[in-house]
C-alpha cells in the first residue's frame, strides 16, 4: 500500500486506510468486522478512524481488538463529539477513548463538529493532551475554511494536520475552495464515505475499470486520492472489500482518464 507524508506530522500514514462507523454496533456482526481490520492491516492499511460516536464506543472497542498486538504498526485516529468538546470535557473524552481503545496514545485526534464549545477551549484542551504524550496530532473533521482558520488561530504550539471531510465522486464541493487552502498550509485531506451512493457499474467508472482490469471501486479511490494531499478512508466490514481497498493504488489511470473522470463528475464541485 502507497504512503504519503501525512500534512505537517512528517509521518508517512496510507494513502487509504479503514473507517468504521457503522461497526461495533452489534455482537453478530463483531467478528466479521475485526477479521476484516485485521486484513486490511495484513495488506497495508494501517490507517484505522473510529469516533467515540460510533457504536456509543463500540467501534473503538472493535478497533482494539483489531490492533491487539500490532499497535505500533497502525495510524489511529479518533474523535471527540461536539457536546464533549468543552476543556474538561475533552481530557475526559480522550481517557475514555484511550481506555477503549487499550492503547497508551493516540496518533490523531479529531473534533468531530464544530461544536458550541469555544474553539480556544477544545484547542487547549488538545494541545495539553499533546503535551501530556496522550496524542500526536490535532486535526478536525467536517471544517470549511473558516472554522478550519478559527482553530488553527487558537492553536498556540501546535499546527493542525487534517481536516476530514466528505468526498466522493457525486460531492467533490471540497476540491473548490477547501482543498487549496489545506494544501497552502499544509493540512491533509481525509475523505470519509468515499464509495457513497455507488452506481459504478456502469458508465465511465465502469468503462475505465474495464480499461485497466479493476473494479470501478477500485477506480473511484484511485481518482480521489490522486492529488499528494488527498487520503481516504472507506469502510471495509468484509474481507473482500478490504482486499479491494488494498489494491486500488496498484495502478496509475492516465492523465487522459483523469481528465474524462473530471469531466463525467464536475456538476458535483
Amino acid at each position: 500500500m502507497i504512503t504519503r507524508l501525512f500534512g505537517a506530522t512528517g509521518v508517512n500514514v496510507t494513502v487509504i486506510g479503514q473507517g468504521t462507523w457503522g461497526m461495533g454496533e452489534s455482537r453478530r456482526t463483531e467478528r466479521d468486522e475485526i477479521a476484516a481490520l485485521r486484513l486490511g492491516i495484513e495488506l497495508g492499511l494501517t490507517h484505522i478512524d473510529t469516533a467515540e460516536a460510533y457504536g456509543d464506543g463500540g467501534a473503538e472497542r472493535v478497533v482494539a481488538q483489531a490492533i491487539a498486538g500490532r499497535r505500533a504498526d497502525v495510524f489511529i485516529t479518533t474523535k471527540v463529539w461536539p457536546d464533549n468538546a468543552s476543556y474538561a470535557g475533552t481530557l475526559r473524552a480522550c481517557e475514555r477513548s484511550l481506555k477503549r481503545l487499550d492503547t497508551e496514545y493516540i496518533d490523531l485526534y479529531l473534533l468531530h463538529w464544530a461544536s458550541q464549545h469555544p474553539i480556544a477551549e477544545t484547542m487547549r484542551a488538545m494541545e495539553e493532551l499533546v503535551r501530556r504524550g496522550l496524542i500526536r496530532f490535532i486535526g478536525v473533521s467536517n471544517f470549511d475554511v473558516a472554522k478550519l482558520q478559527a482553530a488553527q488561530a487558537a492553536l498556540t504550539r501546535e499546527h493542525l494536520v487534517c481536516d476530514q471531510v466528505l468526498h466522493h465522486l457525486r460531492d467533490r464541493r471540497i476540491e473548490r475552495d477547501l482543498l487549496p487552502s489545506c494544501e497552502k498550509h499544509n493540512i491533509a485531506v481525509v475523505g470519509y464515505t468515499p464509495l457513497a451512493r455507488g452506481g459504478f457499474h456502469r458508465g465511465v467508472i465502469a468503462e475505465i475499470a474495464k480499461k485497466y482490469g479493476r473494479t470501478p471501486r477500485q477506480v473511484a479511490l484511485n481518482f480521489l486520492t490522486r492529488r499528494p494531499s488527498l487520503f481516504t478512508i472507506p469502510k471495509a466490514s468484509r474481507a473482500e472489500h478490504a482486499r479491494e481497498n488494498a489494491a486500488a493504488l496498484d495502478f496509475r489511470l492516465s492523465p487522459d482518464d483523469l481528465k474524462v473522470i473530471d469531466v463525467a463528475f464536475q456538476a458535483s464541485l
